[in-house]
């Protein structure tokens, strides 16, 4: 059954700068693909110098008392709601059952000063199903920085996944100037959008430029009135300066035009709300035109702090990435 932390960002997402930096053993498939995306593939017949060939982390047969381990640096830190062992192709070789702990460090903690860290236990020994997504809640305030997974007492692990919010440092983004209030590790969250049938709304405050067209928001083909839109949660309360609209990829596909709207609004926001017609959106940027293939770029004539951006597109299409550069408030 799906719980909803898996709608959650990946906080130790490879793409995302998350890194296995220690395992105690990876002797039939390496540690790194633990972060890999996707589920993991099955390659009938292929094989290594040590075995048949995995698409994930597997150890070998433990013939001594323990279990095995490995520590993840997660690529953005934040409060965790959830964790996902996925045992995908694993079925005669998946671990029993499987446990993991999380602390705060410095990005650059050594495996030794890691040893020494405080960790909490966020996951007791719990037993894993093979080839499954084995989906386990957190109830966790804290903000951590790396986890440690132990499995017992050996086998493999397709992919980890480690399901939670981001939460910044914002004292430091205080004194760096303008900085991406959208952006993904500056705490952004893309909350709702009216349509995502061709491209994820997440993918429009990702890190780094769009790989491909699939890399975007796209919606499909309007063919009534109306237009497509997507609203934004900065990271923090600020004020919006400059905006980038990246069309990047999006050739006969991208909107004919664009807007921007602004709203402060306290406290905890849901969803719902968001869409309703209460909100006093105010105008941050008006219909401009846009072009394919670019990347965009908008001085706004904002002289109060916001909390939400509303990206209107008209009528529809795609767009790569939302940049919205200002100041924290």
């Amino acid at each position: 059954m799906t719980s909803d932390f898996t709608q959650l960002l990946d906080l130790a997402a490879e793409r995302l700068g998350g890194t296995v930096l220690a395992a105690n053993d990876e002797f039939f498939a390496p540690k790194e693909n633990l972060l890999k995306p996707g589920r993991g593939v099955f390659i009938a017949g292929k094989y290594t110098d040590r075995g048949k060939w995995m698409d994930g982390w597997e150890t070998r047969r433990r013939r001594t008392p323990g279990h095995d381990w490995c520590i993840v640096r997660l690529g953005l830190a934040g409060r965790i709601r959830g964790i996902d062992f996925d045992t995908n192709h694993f079925l005669g070789n998946f671990p029993e059952h499987a446990s993991l702990e999380a602390c705060e460090a410095s990005a650059d903690a050594t495996t030794e000063q890691l040893e020494r860290a405080h960790w909490a236990l966020l996951v007791p020994r719990t037993r894993l199903a093979g080839g499954s997504q084995n989906l386990v809640p957190v109830d966790d305030v804290h903000r951590f920085t790396h986890v440690r997974l132990a499995i017992f007492p050996d086998g493999g692990v397709a992919r980890l996944r480690v399901h939670g919010e981001v939460r910044p440092d914002l004292a430091r983004l205080r004194t760096v100037g303008l900085v991406d209030l959208a952006a993904v590790e500056n705490g952004g969250v893309v909350q709702l959008c009216n349509d995502m049938f061709f491209g994820p709304k997440d993918n429009l405050i990702l890190p780094g430029p769009s790989l491909n067209m699939g890399d975007g928001w796209e919606t499909k083909r309007k063919r009534g009135p109306g237009h497509d839109w997507v609203i934004v949660q900065l990271g923090a309360s600020g004020l919006v300066q400059r905006a980038e609209v990246d069309t990047a990829h999006f050739k006969g596909n991208f909107p004919d035009r664009c807007s921007l709207d602004g709203v402060f609004l306290a406290g905890e926001v849901a969803g719902d709300f968001l869409a309703s017609r209460s909100i006093a959106w105010k105008e941050i940027l008006p219909p401009t035109k846009l072009q394919a293939d670019q990347r965009h770029t908008f001085d706004l004539q904002t002289s109060e702090p916001v909390t939400h951006v509303r990206l209107n597109i008209y009528p529809d299409g795609g767009i790569a990435r939302l940049r919205l550069w200002g100041t924290l408030k």
